[in-house]
């Protein structure tokens, strides 16, 4: 019976390149890939929408639309049609930050406008307990310009 080469060739394959990633990993070689460190513009964003998602824990209607700009657009869930305009999306925020628990933030990205953030936001009555997800918020001149919430899960 004749040996299939290919077998041989793929598990010499698969052999050699795990041993020589586990070498490179052991070593030192290859590393974890680390971010820049924010600019201050970066940061300045990142303690705004920090506070904003904090005035939802707080119930603090007035920190919470503050940093909304006249322009604002607001997309409470992937699939909802964004609200547009200061005055739509405060009435929209008045309409559940009532029933708002605190937002814990579980990672942040902040890159030049842009802040993304891991959250789970704890709702006090209704359906749903918490809502996991993720807030993309573009900001200019110190302002949130755009602000789209995406889910990851909701928990009953």
């Amino acid at each position: 019976m004749a040996k299939d080469r290919s077998v041989v060739n793929r598990r010499a394959f698969v052999t050699t390149g795990a041993a020589g990633l586990g070498f490179a990993l052991a070593s030192g070689v290859v590393r974890r890939a680390e971010a820049a460190d924010w600019s201050p513009v970066e940061k300045a964003n990142v303690q705004i929408v920090n506070a904003f998602c904090a005035a939802f824990g707080e119930r603090d209607f007035a920190k919470a639309t503050a940093p909304l700009a006249e322009n604002v657009t607001y997309r409470p869930i992937e699939t909802a049609e964004p609200v547009k305009g200061r005055e739509q999306v405060t009435a929209r925020i008045k309409t559940f930050i009532g029933r708002a628990g605190r937002w814990d933030v579980l990672d942040t990205f902040a890159k030049g406008p842009m802040v993304i953030n891991e959250r789970i936001d704890h709702i006090n009555g209704g359906e749903f307990k918490s809502w996991h997800g993720v807030g993309v918020f573009f900001l200019k001149d110190g302002k949130i310009v755009d602000w789209y919430d995406y889910t990851i899960k909701m928990n009953k």
